[in-house]
């Protein structure tokens, strides 16, 4: 029972057979959820309205929440981000999530994080990429739907190099 070199499937052709089918399936499952991509496409200038639907109304309490990041970004391709927020992580008192925003991002969350009393701390740490200056909010909502925040206006250098 040979097989002719001709129609033999080596390990590299079989590899790369996967890896379409696999990117194939990726891309048809993203064209066809059309509400992941709507949940963090909000216009720039709405960001405020981002932060309702993505946590809820209510007044937003300015305590709690750190961004310790510095306001001039060295490397705008680069911006570190670490936020943590000042609040117990205790059964029946914690913060359950985390959102950051970008004012001028063209799709300002930016990341948003869920947490349980397990998590011991709410604090997170992200990179984003930042093209031109902008506010960054971070927005933190405890499981009794009390709403904190913090945010910073971080300068970006023209062309990514600060200086």
């Amino acid at each position: 029972m040979g097989m002719n070199s001709e129609s033999a499937l080596t390990r590299r052709t079989f590899l790369g057979a996967v890896g379409a089918t696999g990117a194939v399936c990726v891309t048809a499952s993203l064209v066809g959820m059309p509400a992941l991509a709507e949940a963090a496409d909000a216009p720039a200038g709405n960001v405020d309205e981002a932060i309702v639907k993505d946590l809820g109304p209510g007044k937003i309490a300015m305590e709690k929440v750190k961004i310790d990041t510095p306001p001039k970004a060295e490397n705008g391709a680069l911006v570190r981000i670490p936020i943590s927020v000042d609040h117990p992580m205790e059964k029946d008192n914690y913060i359950k999530t985390l959102a950051i925003y970008v004012d001028d991002n063209p799709k300002p969350l930016v990341g948003k994080f869920e947490f349980t009393p397990e998590s011991g701390k709410s604090e997170v740490e992200m990179r984003i990429k930042m093209a031109k200056a902008s506010q960054v909010r971070a927005v933190a909502i405890s499981n009794k739907g009390a709403l904190y925040g913090a945010y910073l206006k971080i300068e970006v250098a023209e062309g990514g190099c600060a200086g």
